[in-house]
């Protein structure tokens, strides 16, 4: 149902990113006036945890289902508004969010009072979602068995970047192009300058290096299946 899930994704984008305070809530309004009991998380104060902060589980998989919609510029946003290094560029953002910059944290406050501060760093499983938000969601490198998938969701102007990959003795040694400046799309996979007919790679371990060019773009399938204006 993609116009359901299209509607969901503009609903977000509406109602819970903060663009000033460079937040993603969990929920909006907080629980503390509504006359039914939600649960627990009603116990928080408002703005705090999972109460209409920014609960930062569910905030990554904003940005790993925006990915999942081809939209690498808005999926590299979202993802750079809850990278940590990017609330300690300078001491008023440092003073603000008061926590590590080299962890990532669990939760960010949206109250009023604390606003931007951050919660629970190092005891989060968001962490973990974070790298793959980055690793799978927008570099696009996913392994199934002994076949490794490389389907990149960037922003348009990455010209180019790489990744080796480890597979017991073996580095493979990724290099990604994007002439035709698109978020999303691969036409052709090369492994040591064989072309692999589907656009994955064979894992092997053999010990060695091997050298992989992936290459973005529209291939010509696409082109055929595209709709008619």
């Amino acid at each position: 149902q993609p116009e359901r899930a299209a509607q969901a994704m503009r609903s977000m984008r509406e109602h819970l990113i903060d663009e000033e305070a460079r937040l993603i809530k969990l929920l909006t309004p907080p629980f503390d006036t509504a006359p039914y009991d939600p649960g627990y998380i009603k116990g928080y104060v408002p703005g705090v945890r999972e109460n209409g902060a920014q609960y930062t589980h569910a905030a990554l998989w904003a940005v790993i289902a925006t990915a999942m919609q081809g939209d690498g510029d808005e999926a590299f946003r979202l993802f750079q508004m809850i990278n940590p290094l990017m609330h300690s560029r300078t001491p008023e953002e440092v003073a603000t969010y008061m926590v590590e910059p080299y962890v990532v944290a669990a939760d960010v406050y949206t109250n009023p009072l604390h606003r931007g501060r951050g919660g629970w760093t190092w005891y989060t499983g968001s962490a973990s979602w974070m790298y793959r938000a980055a690793v799978e969601g927008i570099v696009g490198v996913r392994r199934a068995g002994d076949v490794l998938h490389i389907e990149p969701c960037v922003p348009k102007d990455w010209a180019e970047f790489g990744v080796d990959y480890r597979y017991g003795g073996s580095t493979y040694s990724v290099t990604v192009r994007n002439p035709a400046q698109v978020c999303r799309g691969v036409c052709r996979v090369t492994v040591d300058g064989v072309v692999a007919a589907e656009r994955s790679i064979k894992l092997v371990d053999d010990g060695a290096r091997h050298e992989v060019e992936v290459e973005m773009g529209v291939t010509a399938r696409e082109v055929r299946e595209a709709p008619v204006a």
